[in-house]
């Protein structure tokens, strides 16, 4: 008979920043094991629930007794289990004795090279009864829990103490015990606006139940949707108004209520006059508030209002609305006193601090780190032609606001804070934006930095980052990278292709190296470092929807401008839509692969072409046309004009395809065939001046 089932843990408060997580997890666990000893369909992947309170589970069409199967259990070896009298030795005795079966009953399986004795054996369908406490005992240990707790005096761990258990199949209760509960129908609503202890009749009714008796919404993304709809709701009563978005407070408030309602509340207008990125981090961190902001005049400006997701929905919210002014009120006076505090102290005057900051005991202090990024930073803005001594200005400041209340308090806000301080101390415009914008890009999709001044210092600050860590053997591995050393890499790169910067990659970073102590850096970190980065572009360019085959083609010469990288592609994939693409790839790839198989004679004899040795009449057409074309391909390069060579190259096919067809480029004749080895080298090179075409 199939029916619904449902699993209904009820528990104390569940981590909220992993909450959904765990319903998502425990979800997927359970329905491998009901799908495996075909309880479920594979494909029913059921519904998952998660509150604060409670992870549910509901699988429709779930059977109470499984099908009758057949169990293969692999025995011994054909070789170990057959003695040379040809009777079963005892491992093959033993494994019949478990299995039941007699010798004529085994069957043989070839499994590689070896061939193994095999027992089918017939299984009548057991009741869920006998399974589903299992199921989720074995569920919950395979949660992604960082850290579990026991409580009462029995062994039962969990991240939460557990307090009811529901077992439901459609209306009845599937007896079973998990983590020293017995399964019941009955669990508990909303702490304040439930009825108290809730029957569920039956394993459909389970949401509906809570929802009209209990005063909770089980959904999740049925509760995000709620919040969302009433964030927008609320902050739409004012035109022109909106509620800061931010997806990871929205998940993180939904985890925290049970059945949300939205209310709108406010602070003194003369708290307005801190900087408002430190008046939102206060509300969004601290309170989980969500800040409204006003159109005025095209820019979002922060408001004195402010949207609360409550867990309380009342008809006269006037106490909720109070309280959370009156928490609130004191964490905006602090931002306040710590913003008045520290403009009391220039950012110049803060700089000696930075030396008893450790940046890496290896690397020495912040101090003595900003004074390399100084350098780097003005060496940088010099080539770009922009104005070196504000990007050194900007580089020794660009730390200082580490050693202020505010960002003590607020990490978040280093280099925001720093920018607010620098215009205060009548610092140029250039370098107080080059404080906050040399950590840009923070994430991936995040703006660059603006203006040449705070892409030096941003690339100072990353290179430095990357030479240093990589040269003292602190490379990044598996999914660990405590020193952000992916992100500074990507970040370096898209400034240089995205803004785009010309400058060459190895340059940089040997320019950073040189800020560094002789001696200090492994010898070995710079082809570490270029490999690392190539990998980073390699994965950039195919997430930004580049062909895998046209970034293999670019990158396979290593281009060290990373500026000209998006021309070079958007030129190697014109090229591979020709039709003559597809025969000069094949030609090249044969022409590199004749190249690495020349002996140390021929290679010593790698010259230039030789007109007298050219015999064939298809050597001498090619040699002519390589010739020919050869001024003009250098010329479109020289130029930047990628697609113009490839075009060029098209032409070659003809004399490709002849050469091949009628020259035998390893001739017995020593001088003929080391011409034409030449001939191949020369071409090689006219060809992969762009991107290496045999990847294509």
């Amino acid at each position: 008979m199939k029916e619904m089932l449902l699993i209904e843990l009820l528990t104390e408060e569940l981590p909220p920043k992993s909450l959904a997580k765990l319903g998502l997890a425990f979800r997927e666990q359970v329905q491998k094991s009901l799908a495996e000893a075909g309880f479920i369909a594979a494909d029913n992947t059921g519904q998952w629930f998660a509150t604060p309170r409670r992870l549910a589970l509901q699988f429709a069409d779930c059977l109470e007794t499984q099908p009758d199967r057949v169990i293969e259990k692999k025995g011994p070896a054909v070789t170990s289990g057959i003695a040379a009298d040809g009777t079963p030795t005892k491992a093959l005795e033993g494994f019949m004795r478990s299995s039941g079966v007699e010798f004529g009953q085994l069957e043989k399986l070839q499994d590689g090279k070896a061939e193994y004795f095999v027992a089918r054996i017939k299984k009548s369908g057991e009741r869920i009864d006998q399974h589903l406490a299992g199921f989720v005992e074995a569920a919950l240990k395979k949660l992604p829990v960082a850290k579990i707790m026991r409580w009462g005096a029995g062994e039962a761990q969990f991240v939460r103490p557990v307090h009811g258990l529901i077992l439901l199949h459609g209306a009845r209760i599937v007896p079973g015990a998990v983590l020293g509960l017995q399964s019941r129908n009955i669990t508990r609503g909303h702490r304040f606006l439930s009825v108290g202890v809730i029957e569920i009749p039956h394993a459909r009714d389970y949401a509906k139940v809570l929802a009209e008796r209990g005063k909770v919404i089980a959904c999740y993304a049925s509760r995000r949707d709620m919040i969302r709809e009433q964030l927008n709701k609320t902050a739409s009563v004012v035109p022109g108004r909106q509620w800061l978005p931010d997806e990871a407070l929205v998940d993180e408030v939904t985890a925290l209520v049970e059945f949300p309602a939205v209310y709108e509340a406010g602070f003194e207008e003369e708290f307005l006059a801190v900087p408002q990125e430190c008046l939102i981090l206060t509300m969004k961190a601290n309170q989980k508030y969500f800040p409204l902001l006003k159109d005025e005049g095209g820019k979002l400006r922060l408001t004195n209002r402010f949207l609360v997701v409550s867990n309380m929905r009342v008809t006269d919210p006037q106490h909720i609305i109070g309280g959370n002014e009156r928490v609130v009120r004191p964490r905006l006076a602090d931002a306040r006193f710590f913003f008045n505090q520290d403009r009391k102290t220039p950012l110049a005057a803060r700089i000696d601090k930075l030396s008893s900051i450790v940046f890496h005991n290896k690397l020495g202090s912040v101090g003595e780190r900003v004074r390399r990024l100084a350098k780097l930073a003005g060496a940088i803005a010099r080539q770009l032609h922009a104005d070196g001594a504000q990007a050194e200005r900007a580089a020794l400041l660009a730390k200082a606001d580490l050693v202020t209340d505010m960002v003590g308090e607020f990490p978040e806000l280093q280099g925001i804070m720093g920018r607010y301080y620098a215009h205060h101390d009548q610092e140029p415009a250039a370098v107080a934006d080059a404080i906050e914008g040399h950590y840009h890009p923070r994430f991936n999709g995040d703006t660059l930095p603006a203006g040449n001044i705070a892409c030096a210092v941003a690339l100072a600050d990353k290179l430095d980052a990357l030479v240093g860590f990589f040269g003292i053997g602190q490379l990044p591995t598996g999914d660990k990278d405590p020193f952000g050393l992916r992100r500074a890499a990507l970040g370096v790169l898209r400034i240089l292709m995205e803004t785009p910067l010309p400058l060459d990659l190895t340059d940089l970073i040997d320019a950073a190296a040189a800020g560094f102590a002789p001696g200090l850096l492994g010898g070995e970190f710079r082809l570490q470092l270029r490999d690392f980065m190539f990998e980073r572009l390699r994965g950039q360019l195919r997430d930004s929807g580049h062909e895998q085959k046209l970034v293999d083609a670019v990158l396979a010469l290593n281009p060290t401008r990373i500026d000209k990288v998006p021309a070079k592609l958007a030129a190697v994939k014109a090229f591979a839509a020709m039709p003559e693409a597809a025969a000069l790839a094949a030609a090249n790839k044969r022409i590199v692969n004749i190249l690495k198989k020349t002996d140390a004679a021929d290679r010593a004899n790698l010259a230039d072409v030789d007109t007298a040795l050219l015999q064939e009449p298809a050597e001498k057409a090619l040699f002519e046309r390589v010739t020919a074309i050869q001024p003009s391909i250098r010329s479109f390069v020289a130029n930047e004009d990628y697609a113009d060579a490839l075009k060029a190259l098209a032409g070659l096919r003809g004399e490709v395809d002849a050469f091949f067809d009628g020259v035998m480029v390893m001739a017995e004749e020593p001088l003929t065939r080391a011409n034409r080895l030449a001939l191949l080298r020369q071409l090689a090179g006219l060809m992969n001046q762009v991107a290496d075409i045999s990847r294509l």
